[in-house]
């Protein structure tokens, strides 16, 4: 009989090594909603405006409607309660910090995490102003963009009150195991 790989190293269960702090740190790009995490850097509406006609209306349309490509993401306010509910930035997001986020990590889609900070606030900046929540001289920022309140703002409960979900902040407690036989 052979060694088991966890024999030889437990920690790492015999293959790989420990990430190293510069490749944590590539990775580690959240942005929360009170703006920890966001980094410096600015961008306004208007160069919003022209970034998403070159990257975003593709996808999404000239002006955030949607495409077959892509969903909307300008509209659909007053539908949540609905039988169809229209769920777009504008509508549903609870953070403008979570359009940067997501941004960030994943537009646009062909090249994701390919830009630059004020590329993204000029994105959300210019999204946001579709969606009539910031006016077309807003600029966005660490500062300005967490203090954006959000139409659905409060269309969410914290902490979760789902039982199946486990968080450090509320929701309910993780069931006790159940003995075997």
């Amino acid at each position: 009989m052979g060694r088991s790989a966890m024999s030889t190293n437990e920690a790492t269960y015999g293959f790989g090594r420990p990430a190293t702090a510069e490749e944590i740190a590539g990775w580690d790009i959240d942005a929360k909603p009170d703006g920890t995490g966001l980094p410096p850097g600015s961008g306004s509406v208007q160069e919003g405006e022209a970034l998403f006609a070159k990257l975003g209306a593709k996808c999404h349309g000239a002006k955030g409607e949607g495409t077959d490509a892509a969903p909307a993401l300008v509209g659909g306010q007053g539908t949540l309660d609905t039988d169809r509910p229209v769920k777009t930035v504008g509508s549903f997001w609870p953070y403008a910090t979570t359009l940067f986020d997501f941004i960030r990590r994943a537009m646009p889609a062909d090249n994701p995490q390919s830009l630059t900070p004020d590329e993204v606030y000029a994105l959300c900046a210019y999204i946001l102003h579709l969606n009539g929540i910031v006016p077309a001289d807003a600029v966005m920022d660490a500062q300005s963009l967490p203090q954006v309140v959000m139409p659905n703002h409060a269309g969410f409960t914290s902490p979760d009150p789902r039982p199946d979900v486990f968080n450090a902040t509320g929701g309910a407690a993780a069931p006790a195991a159940t003995p075997t036989a």
